[in-house]
C-alpha cells in the first residue's frame, strides 16, 4: 500500500496540517485507516512518521480531530518544540506511531501500574535515513521502553526501518546494544529529561529503566491494536477522540465518513501557504546538571 500527504495552511504555523490519502486518492485518517500491519506473518508494522530525526517541532496525529491530520501541539497558546537538552538536538530517531493502537486511558497496565495516555503508541526509528514528516514506512520491532509520564503509561516501541542498510543485523534490544552502544542510554536520557526546560520534572520509567526485547514489545502493541478495536466497535469511551474514518467502519457506524465528508473537512482547512519562520529560541542549547 501506498499514501501520500496534502499540506494545508502554513508550515510552522497554528492552522497547518497534514493530510492523508491512500493509492486511490481518498482521504484518510492516519489513525485509523492505516493498517497496523505492513506484513502480519513476519510481525512487520506500519509506522507513521511525525517528526523526522534532529527535528524540534512537536508533530503529532490529532487524535481529536476529523480525519486526524498531523498538526503541531500548541501549549498556552503557541506552537510546542522540544528543547536542546545537552548533549542532544531535537529528536534523536524518527519519531512517531503505530496505526490502529490506542493506550487506553481506562486500562490501567499491569507492569507499569498506570494508565494509558489516550494515544497510539510511540515508535522511535533508530535507521540511518531522515525520514520526512507524514511518511509511512515499515519496521521491524527491537523492544519498547516503558515511561511513565505524568503518571500515564506511554510505551516507546524501538524499531528500524526495514529497508534500512542495518536492518538485517538488528533483530532485537540485544543487538542495539551491541552494535549501537551508547544509543539507548541516549533515548533513556532524553526522554528522562526533554521536558524539564519546561519547568517539568524528570519522567521516570518502569523495569528499572531497562528496555525490554522484541517479543515483549510485540505483545505491547498487539495489546494496544486490541484497545484499539474495542474503541473503533464502540466497546470503549472514545471520550473527545475522533474515530471518523473512511475505511474501516461500516456505513451503518457513527464513526464511518463519507469521501464527501472528508473532501468537505480538508477544503474547510486553509490552502498551503507560505511558511512561517522558526523562533531562533528553538535553537537554544539547554545546560543543566544529571541528578
Amino acid at each position: 500500500m501506498s499514501f501520500t500527504v496534502e499540506e494545508r495552511g502554513n508550515p510552522n504555523s497554528l492552522n497547518y496540517r497534514l493530510f492523508f490519502k491512500n493509492a486511490d486518492g481518498k482521504y484518510i485518517s492516519p489513525f485509523h485507516d492505516i493498517s497496523i500491519y505492513a506484513d502480519e506473518s513476519q510481525n512487520i508494522f506500519h509506522m507513521v512518521v511525525e517528526v523526522p530525526r534532529w527535528t524540534n517541532a512537536k508533530m503529532e496525529i490529532a487524535t481529536k480531530d476529523l480525519l486526524n491530520p498531523i498538526k503541531q501541539d500548541v501549549k498556552k497558546g503557541k506552537l510546542r518544540y522540544v528543547a536542546n537538552v545537552f548533549p542532544h538536538k531535537g529528536y534523536i530517531w524518527n519519531y512517531g506511531a503505530i496505526p490502529q493502537t490506542w493506550e487506553d486511558p481506562a486500562h490501567k497496565d499491569s507492569d507499569t501500574c498506570c494508565c494509558g495516555d489516550n494515544d497510539p503508541i510511540d515508535v522511535c526509528e533508530i535507521g540511518s535515513k531522515v525520514c520526512s514528516r507524514g511518511e509511512v514506512i515499515k519496521v521491524k520491532v527491537l523492544g519498547v521502553l516503558a515511561m511513565i509520564d505524568e503518571g500515564e503509561t506511554d510505551w516507546k516501541v524501538i524499531a528500524i526501518n526495514v529497508e534500512d542498510p542495518e536492518a538485517n543485523n538488528l533483530n532485537n534490544i540485544s543487538d542495539v546494544q551491541r552494535l549501537k552502544p551508547g544509543y539507548l542510554e541516549a533515548t533513556v536520557d532524553w526522554f528522562r529529561r526533554y521536558k524539564v526546560p519546561d519547568g517539568k520534572p524528570e519522567n521516570c520509567f518502569a523495569f528499572n529503566e531497562e528496555f525490554k526485547d522484541k517479543d515483549f514489545a510485540i505483545e505491547v502493541i498487539k495489546s494496544t491494536h486490541n484497545f484499539w478495536k474495542a474503541l473503533i466497535s464502540q466497546q470503549a469511551n472514545a471520550g473527545e477522540l475522533n474515530c471518523k474514518n473512511t475505511c474501516v467502519s461500516a456505513c451503518d457506524s457513527p464513526f464511518c465518513c463519507s469521501a464527501d465528508e472528508a473532501k468537505a473537512a480538508v477544503s474547510e482547512t486553509s490552502p498551503c501557504g507560505k511558511e512561517e519562520p522558526i523562533p531562533s529560541s528553538v535553537d537554544q542549547w539547554f545546560y543543566y546538571e544529571k541528578k
